[in-house]
């Protein structure tokens, strides 16, 4: 009995010596604190997510598909950039374009036969959220004027939808006019978001309070309707939407060093309130989150075992920094890959990979490269490890004989 419960000790404290040696050298370690409680905010659905990686955060109803109003714009600028449409070739106004000069609320007053560059109806359309604008790009990148040419671009505006994995996204048209079959969800439109913020020149527009657009014969003043932009020193961009069954909703960015969060809201409780929900989401992600090496340069997470050499092996270190998010309920994981060691290697020489997933999601990776050379087994070496290796064999087929 006693040898027993000497046993189980033994046991355990080899799992807890392994436990820690796991924890030292990173591979396939887990981190994971408790996940803080999130801002309450009172709107149909809201989603906060890490500009960088896509990690989220937090939210209410992430994936509900609810009526986006014209944060839709944001993904007609992404394809228009996407493409790497020349910016400064001009578009003409058409009579589709116009119409809804008077007839929506959001519009520049443009006029038929105007001309402007595509980079002015991109600013027209994201900075006072221009109707008009943004149906004459719509019309453009459709390959033709009228109705025909929106509904080509609407269509590459689903497959774009599509290739990208957003499951509850679905346009009808190029401005997020109100209709039942047009619809997006927090997530999704945080992913859309996301993704044009890659391109400076989004960036670029909609960190714009003001500018300026001109035609062939006038000038037209425009101004930034998202409020954060004035307001809150973060603050990055992206995109207010209002409509009657969309309610006030907006995507918005915020930056402060080396951080970067995007927090859409949809359906808010008040015009004015969108922006105080989205910068209490980005207040959350600012002070409860932070990126930081998760894989540090020099660290060894690996060792393999030298060729021929039973009982030596070499540490593997990681060549760089893999930065990403950190925090409460995050969990950090590390993967390690290794190649066959070669019979000799210098010190530095690639043999591995580790992999950073943050819940689960890849956030960088990093080589992993030996820490000290070695050089190639001696003849003596690998008698003794052939020799060896039979004597095991014949211990263990001797062992087995009399089992």
């Amino acid at each position: 009995m006693v040898r027993a419960r000497t046993v189980v000790a033994l046991a355990a404290l080899v799992l807890v010596l392994l436990s820690a040696t796991s924890a030292g050298n990173g591979a396939g370690a887990q981190e994971k604190q408790e996940r803080p409680d999130p801002p309450k905010i009172n709107a149909g659905a809201w989603a906060l997510e890490d500009t960088e990686t896509g990690l989220y955060l937090a939210g209410e109803d992430p994936d509900k598909r609810m009526p986006i109003a014209s944060t839709t714009k944001i993904i007609v600028a992404l394809i228009a950039l996407e493409r790497g449409v020349d910016l400064d070739e001009e578009v003409t106004i058409s009579d589709q374009a116009e119409r809804f000069v008077g007839s929506v609320y959001s519009n520049v007053g443009l006029i038929s036969g105007e001309r402007l560059s595509v980079r002015e109806l991109l600013v027209a359309s994201l900075v006072p959220s221009g109707t008009d604008a943004d149906y004459a790009l719509a019309e453009h990148l459709g390959g033709g004027g009228g109705k025909a040419g929106v509904e080509n671009f609407v269509e590459e505006m689903n497959r774009k939808a599509d290739s990208m994995g957003l499951k509850n996204t679905h346009f009808e048209n190029p401005a997020g006019l109100d209709s039942p079959e047009h619809y997006s969800s927090a997530r999704d439109m945080a992913e859309i978001a996301r993704a044009a913020l890659e391109y400076p020149e989004f960036r670029d527009i909609v960190d714009t309070e003001q500018a300026t657009i001109s035609t062939q014969s006038r000038e037209i003043e425009v101004f930034n309707t998202n409020d954060l932009l004035y307001t809150y020193g973060p603050a990055i961009g992206v995109k207010t939407g209002t409509s009657p069954e969309a309610g006030p909703s907006l995507v918005a960015a915020a930056k402060e060093g080396d951080e970067s969060y995007v927090a859409v809201v949809l359906d808010a409780n008040g015009d004015q309130y969108r922006f105080t929900a989205a910068q209490k989401a980005l207040d959350f992600a600012f002070a409860d989150y932070e990126r930081e090496a998760l894989v540090r340069e020099g660290q060894v997470y690996e060792k393999v075992g030298l060729p021929f050499r039973r009982e030596e092996s070499v540490g593997l270190a990681a060549a760089e920094d893999v930065p990403a998010l950190a925090g409460p309920g995050l969990e950090v994981e590390r993967r390690t890959t290794t190649d066959e060691p070669p019979p000799e290697a210098r010190s530095g020489e690639d043999l591995g990979t580790v992999e950073v997933l943050v819940d689960g999601k890849s956030v960088g990776s990093a080589p992993l490269v030996t820490e000290q050379g070695y050089e190639e087994a001696s003849l003596w070496q690998k008698i003794q490890y052939w020799t060896s290796g039979a004597a095991r064999s014949v211990s263990g087929w001797v062992s087995g004989l009399f089992s």
